[in-house]
Parts: C-alpha cells; structure tokens; sequence
C-alpha cells in the first residue's frame, strides 16, 4: 500500500510539474521561439535513462522472459523495436519541420504524439518497479527531462496557430500520458493469474527500456546531449553521473 501511494504521489508530481512548466507560452501566445535551456538536468537524466535500462530494465526483462520458458532475447528485440520507431518518427518530425515549416499543426501534433509516447512507457517502467531506490532515482531523472519536454512542446503547440482550447487539449493528452503509464504499470506488476498476464510486465519494461535509451542518446537530433552537446565536458560529466548513480543502486539489489 505505502509503495502503491507513493507511485501515486510521483504521478500527481509529474502532472502538476508538467503543467507549470507549461502553462507560460500558453497564457503569453508567444509567438517566437523561445530560448530556454536546461541543459544540466538534460545531461543528468540522459545518464540516469542509460543506466536504467542497461542496468535495471533489460537485465529484469530478460530475466522474467527466461523464467517465464522464453529463451530468444525478446527484451532486447522489443527494446530495439520501439528505440527505432522512436528514432522514425523523431526523423518524420524533422522532415516536416524541413520541407513544410516548423511551426505547423503537423509537426506540432507529431511532437505531442512521440512525447505521449515517451511518457507513457517511462510511467509504465515506474510503475513496474518494485525497488524504492530505482523508483526515486528514474522519478529525479523524469522530471528533469519533462520540465524541458513540457516548455517545448507547449511553445510548439503555441507557435502552430491552432486556437488555445485545441493546444489545450492536446497538452492535456500529453499530461495524463504518464500518470496512465504509471497506472499500467502499477496493474501489469500485480497481474499473476496466468501466463499471458505475466508476459505484460517484462514487456513493459523491454519497451521502456528502448524508449529510456532513445531519451538517453538521440532524443532531441538537433540538441542530443551525446551528440551536438559532445563536447560540453560539464553536461558529459553529468551524464556520467546520472549513469553511476543507477550503476550505485544496482549494486544494492
């Protein structure tokens, strides 16, 4: 019960946190991009995303499907299926925002769809977990990356010239994606009356761990930490540490 509330509390914290970050371009209507950057609390969840799905996700994953008589690696396939439909579809995103214009209601509503995605798979791996210490470091690491993702999306939505009662629908979409993640992955862990049952809960994991490992590295081609920001030895060195953070706790378990 106590760990089932404080999943619960985690899930009310994201929302509101995803709201706050939010709710500025909105009630402005910028109508220009706006420059805000958190580049520290990127650079440290990308290294807490790694080291939860290497260290943490894959391994349980793999682990449960072995136990379950699987022997083929389907943790890893499904791990790699959803890193690479993510990967497309950040590419389709940047297509759009190449050849049509960057601010359109496609490629807003693109953006709304794979962060939708990002949060319901990430919820999904919080709600899965049963050990507090992995819980509370992936909830550090969510909020980090969603304060960013909130403010960005919300400015795209702004920018895509659709009315503010639809930008507000589809924000709100993207907010309750990861408490019904969460909620998922809190049932899909108590669900063991049958085989079928038992498969959802490495599945899930499989699946967030790819969506943790595309946070980690390609998210964002244009700004990925490891990649245009490689050279910026502050933000490394916070990958660095989000990773042996994770590293920390699987020595605990």
């Amino acid at each position: 019960m106590d760990h089932t509330l404080m999943l619960v509390g985690f899930a009310v914290l994201v929302f509101i946190v995803t709201w706050l970050a939010g709710l500025p371009p909105f009630r402005h209507q910028h109508r220009k991009r706006i420059g805000v950057d958190y580049s520290t609390g990127e650079a440290l969840a990308c290294g807490i995303f790694l080291g939860a799905a290497l260290l943490h996700m894959l391994p349980e994953a793999n682990e449960a499907f072995h136990n379950l008589g699987y022997h083929y690696p389907f943790a890893f396939v499904g791990a790699g299926i959803v890193f690479l439909l993510l990967l497309w579809l950040e590419h389709l995103g940047t297509h759009l925002a190449d050849h049509h214009h960057a601010n359109s209601p496609a490629y807003a509503w693109l953006s709304t769809a794979v962060l939708s995605i990002h949060s319901v798979l990430a919820g999904a791996a919080l709600g899965s977990t049963d050990h507090l210490s992995t819980a509370i470091i992936i909830m550090v690491a969510v909020i980090a990356h969603k304060w960013a993702a909130s403010f960005a999306l919300a400015v795209k939505l702004v920018q895509s010239g659709k009315t503010l009662q639809s930008n507000l629908v589809a924000f709100g979409l993207f907010a309750f994606a990861f408490p019904l993640g969460l909620i998922a992955g809190v049932l899909t862990a108590d669900a063991s009356a049958s085989s079928t049952a038992q498969l959802l809960e490495p599945s899930f994991n499989a699946f967030a761990a790819g969506t943790f490992l595309y946070l980690g590295t390609l998210h964002g081609l244009t700004r990925a930490t490891l990649i245009n920001r490689c050279c910026n030895r502050r933000d490394f060195n916070f990958v660095i540490i989000g990773f042996v953070l994770m590293a920390a706790v699987a020595s605990i378990h």
